[in-house]
């Protein structure tokens, strides 16, 4: 049986802040929202792997199905001390509740735990057709690898489907509602190693340099122009973000160099087709200077996206309804868990304004916390064509 008092979604913020849930440290936040998901009639299925606790939780049995992911794990608060409140706290002060997680992203999944808490009693009240789905994790901000990819692995084993789901992540930018992820950029990197002959700097034709190959290869991947962008992306970027010689002697020439690249793509590639245009170069620069270069790519996330639909249709309505925004839908950012959750059916991301995420002193308005509940509620309304209040 649902409780009929509507869910506060900025006493639950606090509850899930007061949990120390770092990664990968469940921190009693996965425990105390299949407490009160239970209590409202949720059904909760844990989908743990390794040292990872995840969370499904549904309500109803048939179809249509409308999901929501988030995360309850933070990263660390760094030096408590340089904060001006206590960050594990979860204090209301000034119109803002304070603490590590306020805005990534525990007052999103509270808030869309509390909207499901609402409309599913409701739509138990009217008979209405359809279920809810939470996907909970508490591996959004660690590797990824055991929290909403368990989740997914999980629910193909059950036999759980959705039919969409939307991503609480925080993708405001200025104000509450200006802005709705429906795809994300691809995000890989490259780790390179160039390997030549070490020598004394007064012989240098004994010596065979790794530090020229190198350089000229990575100048050549930076100045070359991937794309220029698509009609919803922005132009792919390649960055340089290290060279390393660790060499002390100067009337020495190394025999080993490395630096490392990080690419963000959009749909006009695959992280394959960029690992093989890297693996040419780099034999290109090998055969042009007999230096041996090793490359090690890593990809965390291919380009997606959700073209604009009913779930941005949905999002789009609730928003200028409620906040009275019109939001831009937008593919820019890093990458989140909705990458995984896009091999599985339409996503798209809406959430918080995400200015003090990661930061000391993160904090998120009270008054937002409440608005983006009433437009999770409303989505969850239009989807399920149930009335909204007056």
């Amino acid at each position: 049986m649902s409780e009929s008092r509507p869910a506060d979604p900025v006493e639950l913020s606090a509850a899930l802040i007061r949990c120390p849930s770092v990664t990968p440290e469940e921190g009693g936040a996965i425990r105390l929202l299949t407490e009160r998901l239970t209590k409202a009639g949720i059904a909760c299925h844990r989908a743990d792997r390794g040292e990872v606790s995840n969370l499904y939780a549904r309500f109803g049995r048939g179809g249509p199905v409308f999901g929501f992911n988030g995360h309850t794990d933070v990263v660390p608060v760094g030096d408590a001390a340089a904060w001006s409140y206590d960050p594990i706290v979860g204090e209301v002060r000034d119109g803002r509740i304070h603490g590590r997680g306020a805005t990534d992203m525990k007052s999103g999944v509270a808030a869309f735990a509390a909207a499901a808490m609402d409309v599913s009693a409701e739509m138990d009240a009217a008979g209405a057709p359809g279920s809810i789905a939470l996907l909970i994790t508490g591996d959004e901000e660690g590797p990824g690898k055991d929290g909403t990819l368990a989740i997914l692995e999980w629910m193909d084993r059950a036999g759980e489907r959705l039919d969409l789901c939307l991503v609480g992540e925080p993708t405001s930018r200025e104000t509450m509602g200006d802005m709705i992820k429906i795809g994300r950029r691809g995000s890989m990197t490259a780790h390179v190693t160039a390997v030549g002959r070490q020598g004394h700097t007064a012989y240098p034709h004994r010596a065979l340099n790794p530090l020229p190959a190198l350089c000229g290869l990575l100048a050549e991947l930076a100045a070359h122009e991937l794309d220029q962008g698509t009609a919803h992306f922005q132009p792919s970027t390649l960055a340089l973000t290290t060279v390393d010689v660790g060499n002390p002697a100067s009337n020495v020439i190394p025999r080993e160099a490395r630096a490392t690249l990080n690419i963000r793509f959009n749909d006009t590639h695959s992280g394959a087709s960029l690992t093989a245009w890297l693996q040419e170069r780099a034999a290109a620069a090998q055969a042009a200077t007999g230096v041996e270069i090793a490359l090690d790519v890593k990809v965390s996330g291919e380009a997606f996206l959700t073209p604009p639909g009913t779930l941005s249709k949905l999002l789009e309505r609730a928003v200028q309804a409620e906040p009275g925004e019109t939001p831009e839908l937008s593919t820019s950012g890093g990458t989140s868990d909705a990458r995984f959750v896009k091999d599985h059916c339409p996503v798209a991301e809406f959430g918080l304004v995400g200015r003090t995420m990661h930061q000391g002193d993160e904090c998120a308005p009270v008054a937002e916390i409440t608005t983006l509940k009433a437009i999770y509620a409303r989505a969850l309304r239009d989807f399920f064509e149930l009335p909204q209040p007056a």
